[in-house]
C-alpha cells in the first residue's frame, strides 16, 4: 500500500485549524481524509472507517483525546492504528500521559507543517511491515519471535534493548527523549529505572548492532533517534 492511500482522521475542535490540517495533507498527496470536531464524533468515525492514522487533539469536547486514545488502543481491532497527539499542553507529564494512553507520537502547538508531515510519513511507512517483520536497512526484527538479525546474523538483545530498537524502527526519524524511552521501558511493570540507565541501554545496543549502531543518533538536549533511510 502506498502511504498516500492511508486513511487519516483529523480530530480537532478548532474549525480553522482542522481545515488547515486537511488542506496540508491534501497538498502533500493524501486523499483519504476525514475530519471530526469532538471525541464522540471521532469515535463513531473510527468504528465506521478504521483509519490508519489519527491526528488527535487532547482538549476536545465530549470525550477528551487521552480518553479516546485509551478506548481505541484497548480494542484489539485498532492495534495497528497510529495515534499522533497534537496539543498545546507542553508539560512533560502531559507528553508521558499521551504515550501511556497509547499514542505513538506527541506534537505540541504551534507546529511546523514540514515536521508534522515528516512524522506522519515515518509512522505510515512503519505500517508496511509484513507478517510481524520490520526492516531498517540490513536490520530485521521478527516481532512474533522477538528475533533481531543484522546482515542475516542473529543478535542477542536484552528485553530492554529489544524494546528500544523496536520503538526506533517503528518510528524512523522521530526523536525520543530519555523520559519517553524510560516510560516505554517501565511499561506497567513498575521497574525502578533511572534516565542514566537509558543511556547505558543505548550504548550497549549500539555496540551489539555493530556498524549499524551508528544510525542511532544522539540529539543534544533532546534524546535519541534512528537516522532516516538515505
Amino acid at each position: 500500500m502506498s502511504i498516500k492511500d492511508a486513511k487519516i482522521l483529523i480530530v480537532e475542535d478548532e474549525i480553522q485549524l482542522n481545515r488547515v490540517m486537511e488542506l496540508m495533507l491534501q497538498a502533500d498527496g493524501y486523499y483519504k481524509i476525514r475530519c471530526a470536531f469532538d471525541g464522540n464524533e471521532a469515535l463513531n468515525l473510527i468504528k465506521a472507517d478504521k483509519p490508519d492514522l489519527i491526528l488527535l487533539d487532547v482538549m476536545i469536547p465530549e470525550l477528551d483525546g487521552f480518553s479516546l486514545c485509551k478506548i481505541i488502543k484497548n480494542d484489539n481491532i485498532y492495534k495497528n492504528t497510529k495515534v499522533i497527539m497534537i496539543t498545546a499542553k507542553k508539560m512533560e507529564e502531559d507528553v508521558l500521559e499521551g504515550f501511556r494512553a497509547g499514542a505513538i507520537d506527541y506534537i505540541t502547538k504551534p507546529f511546523s507543517n514540514k515536521i508534522l508531515l515528516a512524522r506522519i510519513k515515518a509512522h505510515l511507512e512503519s505500517l508496511n511491515s509484513v507478517g510481524g517483520i520490520k526492516k531498517y536497512k540490513d536490520i530485521i526484527i521478527d516481532t512474533d519471535k522477538m528475533i533481531v538479525k543484522v546482515q542475516d546474523k542473529e543478535v542477542e538483545l536484552t528485553n530492554f534493548e529489544y524494546k528500544i530498537l523496536d520503538t526506533f524502527i517503528s518510528n524512523i526519524g522521530i526523536v525520543f527523549s530519555r523520559s519517553s524511552l524510560l516510560s516505554i521501558l517501565r511499561g506497567d511493570e513498575g521497574f525502578n529505572i533511572s534516565e542514566r540507565a537509558v543511556d547505558v541501554q543505548i550504548v550497549n545496543l549500539r555496540r551489539k548492532l555493530g556498524q549499524r549502531g551508528q544510525d542511532i543518533e544522539t540529539i543534544r538536549g533532546s534524546g535519541y533517534k534512528l537516522r532516516e533511510n538515505a
